[in-house]
């Protein structure tokens, strides 16, 4: 046997080896490989409709051809620059507010010494997660009811005027920044305190004996530590700058008209295209939405592996 055929020989042993050892592991996400493939790639074959004048009796493959002409109406309509702007806008604020959150919360938890502490600080800042964005719009509305609202009943027992918050775009912004952060701190900071308790303690020790107090220890040793967390966080969510939460901005608005210079993104305006039966036109937005999104990701990350490159995805 040549040196060649034996190492050949050996690989493929070692290969077959592998794969009976990992054959459970295998299994257990087989399950998860076919739903991703049912749910994410078999629809794929939608896309064609945003090239497509879809009717219901021609369906997906038998209706006609139209090339551009969905996109073109949809970035000629009035509505494309205020749902671009809300969209990407939301994205870039809630990225920006989110993580330095999230960041302050993750610092604030790794100074509590008692664990039990810990534990319930994190338990309760990460249970409006689980809360529905439907029980959240209830009680957002308790809070911002015109009427009976405890904010409007705040303003007028120190002798303010009631607002109306559902008939003034102006506040919406700060609205649901303020909702979206206290919905998701919580969680988030969990990554960061994870990558936080792997720190070596000695540095800080050190940092005490030459004289850092608190915030000089947090800014000088852990943020620089956290950056590669940061930075894939970010990149990830870059790929959703582009995807607002559907349930925070059609369920927390309440779907007000008025509001829709302020509250409209891409996805509450494909949720009424569909309703309407626009359904060439909105799948052009929704792929339109998809393809930006992954320009983001390639694109951040493209930069940040050129600034530093053992922070970036790929």
């Amino acid at each position: 046997m040549t040196k060649t055929a034996a190492i050949k020989k050996k690989t493929t042993g070692y290969k077959s080896a592998m794969l009976g050892d990992n054959i459970l592991l295998t299994l257990f996400t087989l399950p998860a490989v076919v739903l991703v493939f049912i749910f994410s790639y078999l629809p794929m074959g939608g896309l064609v409709l945003a090239f497509k004048d879809y009717t219901y009796s021609g369906g997906i493959f038998g209706s006609k051809w139209v090339g551009f002409k969905n996109f073109q109406y949809f970035f000629r309509s009035l509505d494309a620059w205020r749902i671009t702007r809300n969209t990407l806008g939301y994205g870039i604020l809630f990225l920006a507010v989110g993580t330095i959150c999230a960041l302050t919360v993750a610092l604030l938890l790794y100074e509590v010494k008692s664990r039990r502490a810990v534990k319930f600080y994190q338990t309760a800042l990460t249970l409006p997660r689980f809360i529905s964005w439907v029980i959240v719009s209830y009680i957002t509305y308790i809070f911002l009811s015109p009427t009976q609202g405890l904010l409007n009943s705040a303003i007028t027992a120190v002798g303010g005027q009631r607002v109306n918050w559902f008939n003034n775009p102006k506040y919406w912004p700060v609205i649901l920044t303020i909702v979206t952060i206290w919905k998701s701190v919580g969680l988030d900071s969990i990554m960061y305190y994870a990558a936080l308790m792997g720190l070596d303690a000695e540095m800080f020790e050190a940092a005490q004996i030459d004289g850092a107090n608190r915030f000089q220890q947090a800014w000088r040793i852990s943020l620089p530590s956290l950056r590669p967390t940061i930075t894939i966080l970010c990149i990830l969510a870059l790929g959703n700058i582009f995807r607002g939460d559907f349930g925070l901005f059609y369920q927390i608005p309440r779907d007000v008209g008025v509001l829709y210079p302020a509250t409209d993104i891409i996805d509450t305006y494909l949720y009424r295209g569909l309703q309407s039966g626009f359904i060439g036109p909105t799948a052009a937005v929704g792929l339109f939405q998809s393809f930006v999104g992954m320009i983001a990701v390639l694109g951040a990350n493209a930069v940040v592996r050129k600034i530093s490159p053992e922070s970036s995805l790929i």
